[in-house]
């Protein structure tokens, strides 16, 4: 088989075990980003951040070398191979891995999750096409900057960054007064009244459904004293959102 023969004359054992290293090294930078994700309890953590990242680098491997045996060792091209562009491979990485992030993110209330973790998914593939392309240095330098900026930013809110989301759902008993003392209460403390929901019964009594952006000073049981302190309030319930 004389195109077996051409193909392996391009490509040695030791590129072939360099090749195997690099697989090796972008599912160590995967597992480096998504064990965060992972620590959080996210669908997209250590196992999907590796094949991510390693498929990725198989790709940029098959796109920068599997098509050394279009062109003869003097450099003319094969017939019908003159204007390929092997590169075209890597490109699809770029766009392709969309699909991932789109079954990441969701829509909660008037926010959105997932956003974090898709970007981290998205920034691993290029990682892996880094590594894969044999950009050593570059790819690990991202992978520790990418690790870094999710675990210490994490820790740092910014702005509506460091509200959290507690979805209140609860029956009053029907009252002109009680619509504006609840929301004088969400003013006192200090939150943002995203969403809310009145719908009236049939026993006599009002449902609210309610999302609040609260701060951290703000905890989900002191929501739930002032609910139990009201007597017209006959069902709470109080949600607050751990995912970020």
């Amino acid at each position: 088989m004389p195109d077996l023969h051409h193909f392996l004359e391009q490509i040695s054992v030791m590129e072939y075990v360099f090749f195997l290293l690099r697989i090796l090294l972008a599912c160590v930078c995967g597992a480096a980003i998504g064990y965060e994700r992972s620590r959080r309890s996210k669908s997209a953590g250590i196992r999907t951040h590796i094949i991510v990242c390693c498929a990725a680098a198989l790709i940029m491997i098959v796109s920068k070398y599997g098509f050394v045996d279009l062109t003869l060792s003097n450099g003319q091209a094969l017939s019908g191979t003159r204007g390929a562009d092997p590169a075209r491979i890597a490109a699809q990485v770029v766009s392709g891995i969309s699909f991932l992030g789109a079954g990441i993110i969701v829509k909660h209330g008037s926010s959105v999750k997932g956003l974090t973790t898709a970007a981290g998914i998205w920034a691993t593939a290029g990682i892996g096409l880094a590594i894969g392309a044999g950009m050593y240095v570059l790819g690990v330098f991202t992978m520790i900057v990418i690790s870094i900026i999710q675990f210490v930013m994490h820790k740092i809110k910014i702005d509506s960054e460091g509200l959290t989301d507690t979805s209140v759902d609860f029956n009053v008993t029907k009252d002109p007064e009680f619509n504006k003392q609840f929301l004088d209460r969400v003013a006192k403390w200090n939150a943002h009244l995203e969403e809310i929901e009145i719908t009236d019964d049939t026993n006599g009594t009002q449902r609210y459904r309610a999302i609040i952006k609260t701060s951290s000073a703000v905890s989900a049981e002191e929501m739930i004293r002032y609910f139990a302190s009201d007597e017209r309030i006959t069902r709470y319930s109080v949600l607050p959102d751990l995912a970020n």
